[in-house]
């Protein structure tokens, strides 16, 4: 059977991705800070899904963290089919106010651990095939603060990735979803409801992860699930850029 590596898998979109993943029989390799949550997942999809499920505890902000999962990923003898670069966190967007040490951390699970995580599994997918994801956001195509210059960043080196490892049966693909029901803006001490966006606009994690699963099964470079969202991107393409910098400012404190 196939077998994934999904960062952040312990709640969210992550979870998720494992649940939908684990239905269709694909083994896990689980990683996030987490152990007690991942341990209660992997028990939990053992159970219900009789797959194999094992848990990589790793802090992907950190060096060491990002060292012990690559090197997961880089192991030959036990190949990962697909890796979902899911790990992530938000900051507010005044970025003059934030702690700088914080925003280096941002810019370091979004962008360098992706990095250093997608160069060890094409070590091992170039040749044999494999797929990536890499969670990213609609805010990659609306001025956002560093999130949005973050996911910016993921979207165009997936876009590059997907066409030049065709070659190689790898396909690369950055998921960008809107806002979505999990956990991640609770964790930025928002409470539900709070965010100042249209309900039209949210969307539900089942629908996310099943809609970026099917698009890179194509191969698709970039998934934006819902038609709403599609829209919204294609517009991004001919507004001004400083009216998207006034949308941008909403929906985080």
């Amino acid at each position: 059977m196939p077998t994934a590596l999904i960062t952040g898998a312990s709640s969210g979109l992550g979870e998720e991705f494992a649940r939908q993943l684990a239905a269709d029989g694909a083994d896990l390799v689980l990683v996030a800070r987490d152990k007690k949550a991942l341990e209660a997942l992997a028990a939990s999809l053992r159970e219900e899904f009789g797959v194999a499920a094992d848990v990589l505890p790793a802090d992907l902000v950190s060096t060491a963290g990002v060292t012990r999962v690559a090197a997961r990923l880089a192991d030959a003898d036990h190949p990962i089919d697909l890796l979902i670069n899911n790990a992530g966190f938000g900051l507010p967007l005044h970025f003059a106010s934030n702690d700088i040490d914080d925003e280096v951390a941002h810019l370091r699970i979004h962008v360098e651990a992706p990095m250093r995580l997608m160069h060890a599994a094409l070590s091992v997918m170039r040749g044999r095939g494999g797929r990536i994801i890499n969670v990213a956001s609609v805010a990659a195509f609306i001025p956002r603060s560093t999130y949005s210059a973050n996911k910016g960043w993921l979207v165009a080196f997936s876009e590059w990735a997907n066409a030049e490892y065709a070659r190689d049966s790898v396909s690369v693909t950055a998921l960008c979803a809107g806002f979505t029901h999990t956990n991640f803006h609770e964790r930025m001490g928002l409470a539900p409801g709070k965010e100042g966006i249209s309900p039209l606009l949210w969307l539900h994690a089942p629908d996310v992860v099943r809609e970026g699963l099917r698009d890179a099964a194509r191969g698709k470079a970039r998934s934006v699930p819902s038609l709403r969202y599609k829209v919204i991107v294609a517009l991004t393409g001919i507004l001004p850029r400083g009216l998207l910098a006034r949308l941008g400012r909403q929906g985080r404190m």
